[in-house]
């Protein structure tokens, strides 16, 4: 996440509101003049009418949109947003299960389940008219691809057949493992069996595109709400970029009947107090809570906790010369007090995380829960740190040495960025931290370049299984962006994708010993598995929050 969602910042607002959250109401939309109560309008001769709210959602988010290019995207804010106006051969419906979209039926499956076969819906159209089509899904994934396209997440495609090779070049985008049998057929073969595929379907690489309508407007193609083309339940209808961003429900959509949300608004807002302020002044039906703000609403009626899936981690990137050096990295992950950050600065459900995987997301053969099974790494231990870091200066030949955060720009974050300087200051002699605060977006392209020292960082899964966190480390891949490399991490992760699958049991152990090398050699600093704290008014229904993939899904989403 998903995301990455990379994905969304932490906590609070950034949750495209935390969730179920919100609802339009009684003009409680962001220019709202009237009240949130449920209660009843008076009618003549004492009858009492019930209040009738409009179907409207409004919501808070804390960053610009960076993509509504499903091939680019990479980070949680753009999938959340992608996932109300596009859809995938299937999309996410209650409890994460994988549930039709544009696929009008069940797959026919080969034998040796390595062959799929869709038809696509004949009443799938996108919002300029046109039918989604076969060719729509072959466009799209050849797009992703193709190397010109440079998409950072086309490696979450290569269980298709020759998609590596695509993408690296060695063979021609024609010979990727999609076809379009006919207009409405669509045949998908794949490298191996892939237990999650249907969900991982659902995930926003996998959209189709429409090939003409991208032809036509050039680079300019999702970057502006006019500039894409829609075939999901609601269509992106205004952006105003760094302020806000709407979407309307969609009237050609295959199955628009269920779909009883007519808007949903979000403003961009980076800062709880306003946040809260919003929705004190029912201009908002939902808001994430930072500490403070726990403490003073956790006996409201409305007040809510969610556990998630996300975890949020320090890069180390180990092109710096301080950096690359082990001794440095085990200090670095072990100077600061995770469990103090999470209780005083975060106060919303999260829990300090001393691995990668998180808790109570996947389970192996034996039933057990992955992070049970491999316990913690590295836990906060000072002096074991300053140890550390005496060897790496002794290794190094350094006495004094400053080290750049790169942080997102949120007023939490900055929080956070200001307690991780002042531990790992007081506890490494000689280390100086400077941060760099940056919009989301640039953020994003900092790390993708590499253009960094060490950074606060987030991920979400995008499907069912370790995978989503462990691949993300390979040598050279999308997501590592951070030079680091193990040979034998490398082949933990190319045996668990190819040649263990047919063997859940060993497959579950290299899972597992990849993430015990990744905490040997200290790549990265987990922080926390994020929580949620939040308020939300009573009047909101149906809104789904997933585990992996984007955040929510507002498609049965209703005001009452």
């Amino acid at each position: 996440m998903k995301k990455k969602f990379s994905f969304l910042l932490v906590l609070l607002l950034a949750l495209t509101t935390f969730l179920a959250a919100c609802g339009g109401n009684n003009g409680n939309s962001a220019n709202g003049n009237s009240n949130s109560n449920s209660g009843n309008n008076g009618g003549g001769e004492g009858e009492e009418q019930k209040e009738e709210r409009p179907q409207v959602l409004n919501l808070l988010e804390s960053s610009e949109i960076p993509s509504m290019d499903s091939s680019l995207a990479t980070d949680q804010v753009s999938f959340i947003v992608m996932n109300q106006v596009y859809e995938g051969l299937y999309r996410l419906g209650e409890n994460d299960e994988a549930v039709l979209g544009m696929a009008a039926e069940e797959p026919t499956v080969s034998e040796d389940g390595k062959t799929y076969t869709f038809k696509i819906r004949e009443d799938a159209v996108w919002s300029n008219g046109d039918p989604v089509t076969a060719n729509d899904f072959v466009y799209s994934w050849k797009r992703t691809l193709n190397p010109d396209t440079a998409a950072e997440y086309a490696y979450i495609m290569y269980d298709i057949k020759n998609a590596q090779k695509v993408n690296s070049g060695e063979l021609p985008v024609d010979e990727l493992g999609v076809k379009a049998v006919d207009e409405k057929t669509f045949e998908v073969q794949l490298e191996t069996q892939v237990p999650y595929f249907k969900a991982l379907l659902s995930f926003a690489t996998f959209y189709p595109q429409n090939e003409k309508f991208i032809t036509e407007q050039g680079d300019q193609y999702g970057l502006e709400a006019n500039t894409s083309v829609y075939n999901g339940p609601f269509v992106l209808s205004d952006w105003k970029h760094e302020q806000s961003f709407q979407v309307k429900k969609n009237p050609d959509y295959w199955e628009a009947d269920v779909v009883k949300l007519e808007e949903i608004n979000w403003n961009i807002v980076k800062d709880t107090a306003t946040g809260v302020n919003l929705y004190e002044t029912n201009k908002a039906d939902t808001v994430g809570l930072s500490a403070e703000f726990v403490d003073q609403y956790k006996g409201d009626e409305n007040f809510k906790t969610r556990e998630k899936t996300s975890v949020y981690f320090l890069r180390l990137n180990q092109k710096n010369e301080v950096l690359k050096n082990v001794n440095a990295r085990k200090a670095i992950d072990m100077a600061w007090d995770k469990e103090g950050m999470v209780q005083v600065l975060l106060n919303n459900g999260s829990i300090p995380a001393y691995y990668l995987v998180p808790k109570n997301f996947v389970f192996g053969p034996d039933g057990a829960d992955y992070r049970e099974t491999n316990g913690n790494f590295n836990e906060t231990d000072v002096e074991a740190a300053k140890e550390a870091w005496a060897k790496a200066k002794e290794e190094e030949g350094f006495d004094e040495v400053s080290l750049e955060l790169l942080n997102y720009d949120s007023e939490s974050s900055k929080k956070i960025g200001e307690y991780l300087k002042e531990q790992l200051e007081s506890n490494l002699e000689g280390l100086t931290v400077t941060i760099s605060q940056q919009p989301f977006k640039q953020k994003l392209d900092l790390e993708t370049k590499g253009e960094y020292d060490f950074s606060f960082a987030g991920w979400g899964p995008d499907y069912p299984d370790p995978m989503t966190f462990v691949d993300m480390f390979v040598t050279d891949g999308a997501h590592n962006q951070m030079a680091y490399s193990n040979p034998e991490y490398d082949k933990l992760v190319e045996d668990a994708k190819t040649t263990l699958l047919g063997d859940p049991e060993a497959r579950w152990e290299a899972l597992l010993k990849a993430e015990q090398i990744l905490f040997e050699d200290a790549a990265i600093s987990p922080m926390y598995q994020a929580g949620a704290s939040y308020l939300e008014r009573p009047y909101v229904h149906g809104i789904l929050k997933h585990a992996f993939g984007a955040d929510f899904t507002y498609k049965w989403a209703y005001i009452e």
